[in-house]
């Protein structure tokens, strides 16, 4: 089994920066891809950032482009998201992933979830 746990999350003002991080533990050699999703309330959880298990590889949706960069330190055992120029409309609950695949963006690629840290941004 893996264990995911999310932080970094809060209140920021709308052009300001946060970073997630997502500590992974247990099993940790069934891990290859790992992305971020998020949900926010009424809407269906979509894909915000993944990076492959060799760290060159990364993807990024439209929304976030430019202004995410996903990184993972895999002696640590961390994965962050480092979120700049914020908008209201990133507010949401923020999930990591990991998947079994070496790299992946759909939520069904993943098998491992953690249980989300809310990030606010105020306009």
């Amino acid at each position: 089994q893996v264990q995911l746990g999310e932080s970094g999350g809060g209140l920021v003002q709308a052009g300001g920066s946060l970073r997630l991080s997502c500590i992974f533990s247990g099993r940790t050699r069934d891990i290859y891809g790992m992305g971020w999703f998020r949900q926010s309330p009424g809407k269906e959880r979509e894909f915000v950032a993944a990076i492959g298990w060799d760290e060159g590889t990364t993807g990024y949706s439209a929304a976030v482009k430019g202004r995410f960069t996903v990184s993972r330190d895999n002696v640590g055992n961390v994965l962050y998201l480092q979120m700049t120029n914020l908008k209201p409309e990133d507010t949401a609950v923020y999930f990591c992933a990991a998947s079994k695949l070496l790299f992946a963006t759909t939520a069904p690629q993943f098998a491992y979830w953690g249980q989300g840290t809310q990030v606010t941004v105020s306009s």
